[in-house]
């Protein structure tokens, strides 16, 4: 297995190679094939990886859901809580992402895997505070969420232990964007396919019992989740220590790129904060108008999330070959690898917005048969269908200016347009008492606006002169 990875990485370095043949060109002879062939070379992994993430948390539902409704609700309040720790990952990631990618471009290995090392120390202090605060007060955050005293019982002893693992779920989190800015997103995709499969015999396990081991109910799905994590990142620090490749086991402290990556995240960071607290708002719009319409929306966004896959693994590539063409310094290239990346997803967002539109009911069926939650899905369905390609625009466009270090002009567009042409209109809606459809269809002209602003700044070429 290690053999394995090995060769891996070594094929991770033929980004390096590509990058110095296309070098030799000038960039307006490269025919659009190469582009293609390099974004779908980065992009297909990280949206399969994205995928078995969702039919992982669907599977830990599945079973945690035999437990009973407490059980499976304080899973799915956790995944609320999971947010604030994104926000703080956002910080790390995001910055990381974009100086590595740049220093990757230059062909400076040793100062991108020194980043990464000292990444992951301000990962691990991070971590220390969140696993004790998680351990010994998970409980109050769902008191907060005013939870009943056996949904509290059961997440405290869910999400302590999650809390516990913080550290897990940062480095694996860091080791995975390091990973896609170098230009290797195959290993992290076999890695997650592994420690899919541990997460889900340890659940089966540990959770009911099997095997020889105690019955430890909700405590073992946590336990599993913990041990899957610890898989990866196992395996990730192993494959970067033995590898000859782009990124390497690199030892040194570098404050001066710590800076940088932190300067690039905060934008990010505060950027996901806002977002999180501005779509709780929209959910509690959407829960004045009864338990079916709230229950559709949740339907909805779990069905929209497969839609999603396309669009995150041509996010995670335009944003690493614009970072590594700017630092490349060929910004023609780093132009032409972001619209190719944008108009892919395009294509494959768009083709589900089609089957999104056209068969809504069909797609509800295995969540829902209840008449009221299954209307409101379809109606949130398809209209979200409709704004499918601009959704494509706005979350790879965006990676592609987060690439580029243009983290403050994404926080500006998406913070502003969440507020002002969604939020702000909804609250409108609800008070003169228009139907839950205004709601749906306000959304839907926010996403064309927002996409509209990405397409223009990103046609604009500013972010090319940015200097990090």
């Amino acid at each position: 297995m290690l053999s394995y990875f090995r060769a891996n990485t070594l094929a991770s370095s033929t980004i390096l190679r590509t990058k110095q043949r296309l070098e030799q060109k000038d960039s307006r002879t490269v025919k659009p094939s190469t582009h293609s062939r390099e974004v779908l070379r980065l992009a297909l992994p990280a949206a399969l990886k994205h995928l078995i993430d969702i039919l992982q948390i669907l599977i830990d539902m599945l079973m945690v859901g035999s437990l009973g409704i407490a059980a499976l609700a304080a899973v799915g309040m956790s995944m609320q809580f999971m947010m604030v720790l994104n926000v703080m990952m956002t910080l790390i990631v995001v910055g990381g992402n974009t100086v590595i990618s740049r220093y990757i471009g230059q062909q400076r290995r040793n100062r991108a895997s020194a980043l990464l090392f000292s990444l992951l120390g301000f990962s691990a202090l991070l971590s220390i505070p969140v696993g004790i605060g998680g351990y010994f007060g998970a409980d109050h955050f769902y008191i907060w969420m005013d939870a009943g005293e056996d949904v509290v019982a059961q997440g405290d002893a869910y999400f302590s232990l999650i809390c516990a693992g913080a550290i897990l779920i940062f480095f694996d989190s860091l080791f995975f964007n390091a990973l896609s800015a170098a230009g290797d997103t195959k290993s992290s995709l076999y890695i997650k396919v592994v420690s899919a499969l541990i997460n889900a015999l340890l659940n089966y396990l540990l959770i009911f019992g099997h095997g020889g081991f105690e019955a430890m109910g909700i405590a073992g799905a946590a336990v599993a989740t913990l041990i899957a994590y610890a898989f990866n990142v196992i395996v990730y620090a192993i494959l970067l220590f033995y590898s000859s490749g782009v990124l390497r086991f690199m030892p040194v402290i570098r404050l001066t790129d710590l800076k940088k990556a932190f300067r690039l995240g905060s934008s990010s960071a505060l950027e996901r904060l806002i977002t999180v607290a501005t779509f709780l708002l929209f959910v509690m719009i959407i829960t004045q108008y009864g338990t079916a319409a709230l229950a559709g929306y949740q339907v909805g966004l779990r069905i929209e999330g497969i839609a999603f896959m396309p669009g995150f693994g041509f996010s995670v590539a335009a944003m690493a070959l614009v970072g590594q063409n700017l630092g490349a310094k060929n910004p023609e290239l780093a132009y032409r690898s972001g619209r190719y990346s944008a108009w892919l997803s395009v294509w494959f967002m768009g083709s589900v917005g089609v089957i999104m539109v056209v068969w809504p009911q069909w797609l509800c069926a295995p969540f829902t048969t209840d008449p009221e939650t299954v209307e409101a899905a379809s109606l949130y369905l398809q209209l979200v269908g409709i704004s499918q390609v601009p959704l494509a625009l706005t979350f790879v466009l965006g990676g592609a200016l987060r690439g580029a270090g243009a983290t403050k002009s994404v926080m500006m567009i998406n913070v502003l347009s969440l507020w002002f042409l969604r939020v702000v209109p909804s609250f409108f809606a609800l008070w003169m008492g228009w139907p839950l459809m205004a709601i749906f269809v306000i959304m839907t002209v926010e996403t064309f606006i927002k996409g509209a602003l990405f397409w223009k700044v990103f046609e604009s070429r500013q972010w090319q002169k940015i200097r990090i």
